[in-house]
């Protein structure tokens, strides 16, 4: 069974909590003085940052791992869940960040005025999201936590929007210098590709937990047939399958032809296939049906 390590993910959600709070008002205030479209869009983004981190520590207050009564199998799928309201959140963001550049081309052009303190202040936003997606996407490695590393990605589409939208500002502000106001556009243009950014993260949260919700096959049946005939007494192994995500929880189900006589042998014989299974897959639950030696099938899976 895996640990329970919900503690140590509510720890990080806390702390990332916190920061994106800090990044979302700073992103904010910024964006207001100066009147860019593409910073309050990004500002916008790291809204759901926050979002994202309540909806996380809600999904782990039920994702133990531990089954009971009601969840025989667990209730990591809570984490899945919650990685899907993340998808959606940013989802969200896109729509309304293309909404509102829409609406800024058709309004007309809005002078932007950016100094040089308010740059530096982007760049340090821009640190303290880099610090958050490899904290968050390393401690969500080590622990196996879905909801970590889907928070991670998202960051991380945080960090690409405010490089390109501190790129664009730059720009802006360089144009001041050089008297060429056709380069206030660059925040409007920019806000297209912050979209796309953020529309990439949602779908690859999406694509990352969809198989979990909907029980794809995790291991290849060939593979896990490879495995099992290594152990001694294994005649075949059938109607083999298996769901779940390698590293997070295994489920494997199979149909076991033993070379045994009496049932303390074919005993013996299922307990070495779990344990071979557990060292190579773990953490993984094992259902094994045995069959007699005389049973006969040439079917590996369903």
């Amino acid at each position: 069974m895996p640990a329970d390590k919900r503690a140590e993910i509510r720890k990080v959600l806390l702390i990332t909590l916190v920061l994106n709070v800090f990044v979302m008002v700073l992103k904010a205030v910024v964006g207001i003085l100066t009147g860019s479209l593409s910073l309050q869009a990004d500002a916008l983004h790291s809204v759901t940052d926050s979002a994202n981190n309540v909806l996380g520590l809600v999904a782990n207050r039920f994702s133990s791992p531990h089954p009971d009564r009601e969840h025989p199998y667990g209730h990591q799928k809570f984490e899945a869940l919650g990685a899907l309201g993340i998808a959606a959140f940013l989802g969200i963001a896109c729509l309304e960040i293309l909404k509102g550049t829409i609406e800024r081309i058709m309004d007309g052009l809005t002078p932007i005025t950016i100094s040089g303190l308010e740059l530096w202040l982007l760049v340090i936003v821009l640190g303290v999201n880099i610090f958050v997606t490899f904290y968050e996407r390393n401690v969500g490695k080590r622990v196996g936590s879905a909801i970590l590393i889907a928070d991670a990605q998202h960051t991380m589409s945080d960090v690409w929007v405010t490089i390109t939208v501190l790129a664009g500002l730059i720009g802006i502000w360089q144009g001041r210098v050089w008297n060429l106001p056709q380069l206030q556009w660059l925040d409007v243009i920019l806000a297209f590709p912050v979209a796309l950014l953020v529309f990439r993260s949602g779908w690859e949260v999406l694509t990352d937990n969809l198989p979990w919700l909907v029980d794809e096959v995790a291991i290849a049946p060939e593979a896990i047939q490879g495995i099992v005939m290594q152990v001694p007494g294994v005649l075949n192994c059938h109607h083999i399958a298996s769901r779940g995500v390698l590293g997070r929880q295994v489920f494997i189900e199979m149909h076991l032809i033993v070379d045994a006589k009496d049932v303390e042998t074919a005993h013996q014989i299922t307990e070495a296939v779990e344990d071979r299974l557990e060292e190579r897959f773990n953490p993984v639950r094992v259902l094994i049906h045995v069959e007699p030696p005389a049973y006969e099938s040439d079917q590996i899976t369903f």
